[in-house]
């Protein structure tokens, strides 16, 4: 179950003015006294059920929870929703005797190899990836944008691409892994790039050409179903929604309903180059991956790869243009003047992946990290 479904939209028509947007967020369950990554989450999502009905499910490993928001059209009901989801999960898991975090991934905690959660389609998964798994104790964060059809889904896709590390950049959440320091403003993406269909999708001309190379894959043994086509900008394959899987999980619903709008915008704006013919920019698949690389690593403090020109610039100059690139959509929406004072917010207080180090820094503690990652649950 996906954030922006037909059932819940009730069949609503497609607006290109303020298309719908919806918000999927995966959590680590953490034991409140050692802060380690704690298997529980099926516990959590059981309890969780009662507020948010389908709206939660366990995701890969038991140590991890998802939950979902609702469809919306403007940015203020998105993240009211995004609150009370997180509020019920954050309740849930202390009824149990938990707590949750935002990050992308677990700081503290043996996880290497997860517990796997039962089922034909994860046993089918484990024959298939094997050790993949054993990183797969990872949180990201969604959002699903209303698109006519899957064609254009595929169209806007190719938009979107050169903008994905940027992306990267600013919801940078995962430092630590497993209580040490990697060196990397965004490990998440390192662990997600190592399976087969992950990272950022190939250019395609056309649906038939998405679907032609899907089909390919899954001849080959490559995917288990749809759902294994893991990369960081594709058509939902039940619903009419792109979705935007790039970034780690944010680690404030604030900045949660920032990434929405933001991808809401990128969405808009490549629809509307879509309708004027144009195709979409092709940067080779080598700078982009370096630009991926680059993001990861340094994250917003740091400097990234222009995809489009191999330049190397100050991370912050490559969010400018990104916001440059989406105004008109986001002013079109009403959100410019919001999107534009939280990247400034932003900017002043330091991603998810700064602040976690300054956590640590106070006292040299991984345990501070996560304390401060639980009081940031909701803010």
């Amino acid at each position: 179950m996906t954030a922006v479904t037909t059932e819940t939209t009730g069949q609503a028509p497609f607006d290109p003015a303020r298309p719908l947007m919806g918000v999927e967020e995966e959590y680590v369950v953490v034991d409140p006294v050692t802060r380690a990554a704690a298997p529980h989450a099926g516990a959590v999502v059981q309890r969780a059920a009662g507020a948010l009905g389908g709206r939660t499910n366990l995701e890969i490993t038991l140590y991890q929870v998802e939950a979902k928001t609702g469809p919306h059209a403007r940015a203020a009901g998105l993240e009211e929703d995004l609150r009370r989801m997180r509020e019920a999960v954050a309740a849930a898991a202390r009824e149990e005797g938990l707590a949750v975090v935002a990050s992308g991934t677990p700081v503290l905690g043996d996880v290497v190899p997860p517990p796997i959660i039962e089922g034909p389609r994860y046993e089918v998964g484990i024959q298939n990836y094997r050790a993949l798994h054993d990183e797969q104790s990872i949180c990201a964060g969604h959002v699903h944008v209303h698109l006519p059809d899957r064609e254009h889904a595929v169209l806007v896709g190719n938009h979107l691409r050169p903008w994905l590390p940027v992306l990267i950049t600013l919801m940078a959440n995962s430092p630590f892994w497993t209580g040490r320091d990697t060196g990397y403003a965004s490990w998440r993406t390192l662990c997600w790039g190592k399976w087969p269909v992950a990272g950022p999708p190939p250019y395609f001309s056309s649906l038939d050409e998405y679907e032609r190379l899907t089909g390919t894959l899954a001849e080959a043994g490559v995917l288990v179903d749809p759902g294994t086509i893991f990369w960081d900008v594709r058509p939902s394959a039940r619903l009419p929604t792109i979705e935007v899987r790039v970034t780690d999980v944010p680690a404030t619903a604030a900045e949660a309903a920032l990434l929405a709008m933001v991808a809401r915008g990128l969405v808009m704006t490549g629809l509307r180059r879509v309708e004027h013919g144009d195709p979409g920019p092709a940067p080779s698949a080598e700078l982009l991956r370096a630009a991926y690389w680059q993001a990861a690593r340094d994250g917003l403090d740091g400097h990234g790869i222009d995809p489009m020109t191999g330049e190397r610039r100050p991370a912050r100059d490559l969010a400018g243009a990104l916001l440059r690139h989406i105004a008109p959509a986001l002013e079109e929406t009403g959100d410019l003047a919001d999107v534009t004072a939280r990247l400034k917010a932003l900017y002043a207080a330091g991603t998810g992946a700064v602040r976690q180090r300054a956590a640590y820094t106070r006292r040299g503690r991984a345990e501070d990290v996560v304390d401060d990652l639980v009081a940031r649950l909701l803010t």
